[in-house]
């Protein structure tokens, strides 16, 4: 019975994604996403729980949320339309709700974070206006529509004491009305060898009580023994070719897009009562009770 429930589910789910990526009309991506969530079900993982993020931390994830590991976070982002994230480590959708957030992990090297006493939010804002009109260019040569920053939802605030960065754009596709705007709330810890992010995707409306969920996440990210910023050796240790700053401008730019492109799908399905979130809500809720019981 959960079987043909999950089967009924991702054809509901294909029959949406038909209709609102023109570009994907054929039987192999209908395949590939029947394939994507139908690995999700299998390794997904219930909080609470202590989920590893590959050598580097550990994250505690709350009950009532669930983190989808690598490689099928992989291939639900393909699913939804985007191209492969190297960086990417998993996914954590909640049991009931309308948003995801992204998991990524960046060896950039020790970033330095001398730049952000000198932050000015109005020139952060246009180098991240620019970046993402540079990104149009590519988002027109894959069949995606151009988006829009419209501008911050919280203005970048670091916490050296912590090394957490956090930051929140709005953004909207260029050639629609302002009742559709989505946000995409950044969350950063900085460790010795690079940098992991919690992007948090949702409707601007909800942002006021989801960002709590991205902050508690945030705050529930450890790095281990080695792999912290105070664990830094000059000597040895590899220095990343940008600072700070960076991850609000240039580096953060090109991935607006992509979080763009989530809250669009996310936007389209969320109105859907077989699928809470991305689809996964309310069937996890089930299948996970099926496995309890």
């Amino acid at each position: 019975m959960i079987v043909k429930q999950f089967l009924k589910w991702v054809a509901a789910l294909f029959l949406i994604a038909f209709s609102h990526f023109a570009y994907a009309q054929n039987a192999a991506t209908e395949a590939e996403m029947k394939a994507a969530f139908d690995e999700a079900k299998k390794v997904m993982q219930a909080g609470p729980a202590e989920i590893k993020l590959i050598d580097q931390a550990v994250l505690k994830v709350p009950a009532g949320q669930f983190f989808v590991p690598m490689p099928a976070a992989g291939r639900i982002m393909r699913a939804m339309g985007n191209s492969s994230i190297e960086s990417l480590i998993g996914a954590i959708f909640p049991e009931q709700g309308d948003w995801m957030i992204v998991a990524e992990y960046e060896k950039s090297g020790y970033i330095k974070d001398d730049d952000a006493k000198d932050w000015n939010a109005d020139d952060l804002l246009k180098s991240l206006r620019e970046g993402t009109e540079e990104g149009n260019k590519e988002r027109v040569q894959r069949g995606i529509p151009e988006m829009q920053l419209v501008g911050w939802a919280e203005k970048p605030n670091y916490d050296a004491a912590t090394h957490r960065l956090v930051w929140s754009a709005i953004t909207k596709d260029k050639q629609a009305n302002n009742d559709n705007q989505g946000v995409n709330y950044n969350t950063y810890a900085l460790g010795r060898e690079g940098y992991i992010s919690l992007n948090l995707v949702t409707a601007l409306n909800d942002l006021p009580q989801q960002k709590a969920i991205a902050k508690d996440l945030l705050g529930h990210l450890e790095f281990t023994d080695g792999k912290r910023y105070s664990d830094f050796n000059v000597s040895t240790d590899k220095v990343a070719e940008y600072g700070l700053a960076a991850l609000i401008g240039g580096v953060a730019a090109k991935k607006l897009g992509l979080f763009a492109l989530i809250f669009a799908f996310l936007a389209k399905f969320a109105k859907l009562a077989l699928v809470a979130v991305v689809g996964l809500g309310a069937l996890v809720a089930k299948l996970f009770g099926h496995k309890k019981a």
